[in-house]
C-alpha cells in the first residue's frame, strides 16, 4: 500500500489527468463546429438550425442533470434567478447561436470560424466599461495583433484593397465574438452550478428562438439529413462539449492551463474544413488565424490565471 502522501500525489494526478482528458475532448468536438454548421446549413436555414439546435442542446442538458439528481433543484430556482436566465438566455442562445449561424450563413467556413475566435479580445475590451479593468500595453498589443489578423482573413490577403469580402458576414462573426464576450460577463455574477446555468439559459432563450423562426422562417424541416445535421450541432456543439468544458475546469487545478487546449480547436477545424467541406485554405487564412491566436496568448499572459469562457 502506498503511503498516505503518495496516495494523494496519485488521486491529485489522476484528477487533472481527467481534466486534460475532458478538455480534450471538447476541443476535439468544437473543432468540428464550423464544418456542421455548414453541412447542417445546406438543409435548413439558420433560424430553423437555430431553433432545432436549441431544442436539442436544452433536452440533452436536462437528462444531463436529471443524471445527476439536480433537475428538480434547477427548474425549483427562484422567480429571481429564473427571471436572471430569461435575460441571459436572450443573449445565449437566442442573439449569439441567431448572429452567429447567419454569419456561417453568408461566409465561408474558413472565415467565418477564425472571426468567432476573437471573443477573448472582445472580452478584453468590455471588461474595461462593465468591470472598470484597466488595461495595459500587452492587452493593447495583443488585441492589434488579433485584429491585425482579423484584416488579413477578411481582406484574403489583399490588405490595401480597403474592401472586405461578404462585409455583413465579417461583421455579424465579429458581431458574434462580443455578444458572446457579454453574455460571459453577466455570467461571472451568477453563481449557480455552470451547467445548471447553462439549461435554464438554453429553456428560458427557446421561447424567443422559436417566435423568430415561427415568424421569420418556417418551423417544419424535412428529410433525416436535415434531423441529422441540427441534433448534431444541439448535441455536440451546444451540448456535450460545453459540459465536458466545464467538467475539465471544475476538476483541474491549473485552468489556465487546460484553457491553454482551446487554441488547438481553430487549427484542427481548418483541415475538417478542408477535407470534408472541400474549401481550399488560403495562405490568408492561415496567416491570419495564427496572428488571432498570437494576440490572444499574448493577451492570455498579462490575465494568467484569468478564467477561460
Amino acid at each position: 500500500m502506498l503511503p498516505r502522501h503518495r496516495r494523494g500525489l496519485g488521486g491529485a494526478m489522476g484528477r487533472q489527468g481527467r481534466a486534460y482528458a475532458c478538455a480534450l475532448a471538447a476541443v476535439l468536438l468544437w473543432s468540428t463546429s464550423a464544418t456542421a454548421f455548414k453541412i447542417a446549413l445546406r438543409r435548413v436555414d439558420y433560424l430553423q438550425l437555430l431553433f432545432y439546435s436549441s431544442v436539442f442542446s436544452t433536452g440533452m442538458l436536462a437528462l444531463v442533470l436529471a443524471s445527476r439528481r439536480r433537475l428538480r433543484e434547477a427548474l425549483a430556482g427562484s422567480g429571481r434567478d429564473h427571471l436572471r436566465s430569461v435575460g441571459l438566455g436572450l443573449l445565449n442562445p437566442f442573439l449569439y447561436y441567431l448572429v452567429l449561424f447567419k454569419a456561417y450563413e453568408l461566409l465561408p467556413a474558413q472565415m467565418a470560424q477564425p472571426l468567432n475566435y476573437t471573443w477573448a479580445i472582445a472580452l478584453a475590451l468590455l471588461s474595461i466599461p462593465i468591470l472598470r479593468q484597466r488595461v495595459g500595453l500587452r492587452a493593447i498589443a495583443g488585441g492589434l495583433v488579433s485584429y491585425a489578423g482579423v484584416w488579413v482573413i477578411s481582406t484574403r490577403g489583399e490588405l490595401l484593397a480597403l474592401r472586405t469580402v461578404a462585409p455583413l458576414g465579417v461583421g455579424l462573426a465579429l458581431g458574434s465574438a462580443f455578444v458572446w464576450a457579454f453574455y460571459w460577463l453577466l455570467n461571472t455574477r451568477d453563481e449557480r452550478d455552470p451547467t445548471t446555468r447553462l439549461f435554464l439559459n438554453f429553456l428560458f432563450g427557446l421561447p424567443f428562438v422559436f417566435a423568430a423562426c415561427a415568424v421569420f422562417s418556417d418551423v417544419r424541416i424535412g428529410g433525416l439529413e436535415a434531423v441529422a445535421g441540427v441534433a448534431y450541432v444541439g448535441l455536440v456543439e451546444m451540448g456535450v462539449a460545453f459540459v465536458l468544458w466545464l467538467t475539465a475546469l471544475k476538476l483541474s487545478d491549473n485552468a489556465a492551463s487546460v484553457g491553454n487546449l482551446i487554441f488547438v480547436a481553430p487549427f484542427l477545424s481548418l483541415i475538417l474544413i478542408h477535407f470534408v467541406l472541400g474549401e481550399h485554405i488560403l495562405a490568408s487564412t492561415f496567416v491570419g488565424l495564427a496572428l488571432i491566436v498570437a494576440g490572444l496568448l499574448l493577451h492570455r499572459l498579462r490575465a494568467r490565471g484569468a478564467p477561460d469562457g
